[in-house]
């Protein structure tokens, strides 16, 4: 299972989505973010991949982690990964377009949910309102979110 992160960059009323433009999940919209590299810690993978996909410069000591997410897939299951999600509201640089990523600012009260992943609909308000959690879900051979999640408090 491989090591991944997501960063979501917000303000007090807006949240960063981007939408993916190469790789799983091409066209929908989602945090920015990717896996983690041999002798990189989450935290470091993540301000790595922010750098590389919208051009903007994190600081680790700025980052608030809301969620370790399990996602796994019937079929491709070399898509299986442990999420380590992150929300930050404080960088550096203007979110820009990438080969990878094409950032735009959403109201977070008016989540585009049918542009994102299923799975996002039963959890990222809820972090968006404080909660921090554990999750786990699981998609099939056509991409559809299974029935069989888990959601729990974050306990580190």
């Amino acid at each position: 299972m491989k090591l991944t992160t997501l960063c979501y960059l917000h303000t007090a009323s807006d949240i960063l989505l981007a939408m993916k433009k190469k790789g799983l999940g091409v066209g929908k919209l989602n945090g920015v973010g990717g896996k983690v590299e041999d002798g990189e810690t989450v935290e470091q993978a993540i301000v790595r991949e922010t750098l590389e996909e919208i051009g903007v410069s994190i600081n680790e000591e700025n980052l608030e982690k809301v969620a370790i997410i399990t996602f796994t897939h019937e079929v491709k299951t070399e898509w299986n990964q442990e999420c380590h999600i992150f929300m930050v509201s404080e960088w550096e640089g203007d979110p820009v377009e990438s080969e990878e990523m094409n950032p735009e600012w959403y109201l977070k009260d008016n989540l585009p949910l049918e542009r994102m992943w299923e799975s996002d609909a039963y959890w990222l308000s809820d972090v968006l309102g404080g909660d921090r959690i554990r999750a786990s879900f699981n998609f099939d051979k056509n991409m559809k979110m299974k029935n069989d999640f888990a959601i729990e408090p974050l306990i580190e």
